[in-house]
């Protein structure tokens, strides 16, 4: 199954870093966020990856293409034959599409844009800004047996993001609205799994994946839920950043289920 990342946005609310490279190229402990979240799945064995670029994808574009450069110990011979040698060579088993899907796009038309390159098939679809331990198996274990559209998951940190009205079986959204100001109930936490029938529900670049495509979804009957009552924690600002950096630092970072 295919991974979709949204990783196009401007992140004007950590402008400080985005001015420089794009959002998801930002380092936790040295590595960008979108590596780690790679890290989550592929832990997993999902393994393909779809990323949705826009603004400096040329950043993320250069960091893949020169992986081995970023992540290895290297050597450069000058005095003979202008020679590279690559130590301790670090390998990933990871397929990694890079598509252009513009610079203002908004989410649900990033999606549209990478509908040829997942066909026909189920997919799961994250931001590029966020890290959890979720169980990323049952999470797909859940959307298959209940039928839905799209199951996206749900966590408790309170505020600024779309807030859930799940009904009494929790296993289906009956109320989806966008970023409630001050709320501490069940919010998205953007793992989320999709059926190709999603890409009925968005129309253009402007379409806003969590405005009415979720919202009409939820309307149906047909918005999933998956409730995680781990760990989550997005990077919208540099206190984040600081947090997720404090985690790392411990050596107990709660989102390294990896090896």
């Amino acid at each position: 199954m295919k991974v979709v990342i949204l990783a196009g946005g401007l992140g004007t609310r950590i402008s400080e870093e985005s001015h420089l490279r794009p959002k998801p190229m930002i380092e936790i402990g040295g590595s960008p966020i979108l590596w780690h979240i790679m890290k989550i799945y592929s832990h997993y064995g999902f393994n393909d990856f779809i990323i949705c670029c826009g603004y400096k994808g040329d950043v993320i574009k250069e960091y893949f293409a020169n992986y081995y450069l970023h992540t290895s110990d290297v050597t450069f011979d000058f005095s003979a034959e202008n020679r590279m040698e690559v130590h301790s060579n670090i390998t990933e088993p990871w397929k990694v599409t890079l598509v252009h899907t513009g610079k203002a796009t908004m989410t649900g038309g990033r999606i549209r844009r990478i509908r040829r390159y997942v066909e026909n098939e189920t997919f799961m679809l994250t931001y590029g800004d966020g890290v959890s331990n979720i169980n990323i198996p049952d999470l797909v274990r859940q959307h298959k047996d209940s039928g839905k559209t799209v199951t996206l998951s749900a966590s408790l940190p309170g505020g600024r993001f779309g807030v859930l009205e799940i009904d009494d079986d929790n296993s289906t959204v009956v109320g989806f609205k966008e970023k409630a100001r001050e709320n501490s109930d069940w919010i998205n936490a953007g793992f989320m799994v999709m059926e190709p029938e999603v890409f009925n529900y968005l129309y253009d670049d402007y379409t806003v994946l969590e405005r009415t495509p979720l919202e009409r979804l939820s309307e149906e009957g047909k918005l999933g839920v998956y409730k995680h009552y781990g760990y989550w924690q997005c990077m919208d600002t540099q206190r984040d950043q600081a947090v997720l950096e404090s985690h790392w630092a411990s050596g107990r970072a709660p989102w390294k289920v990896w090896e």
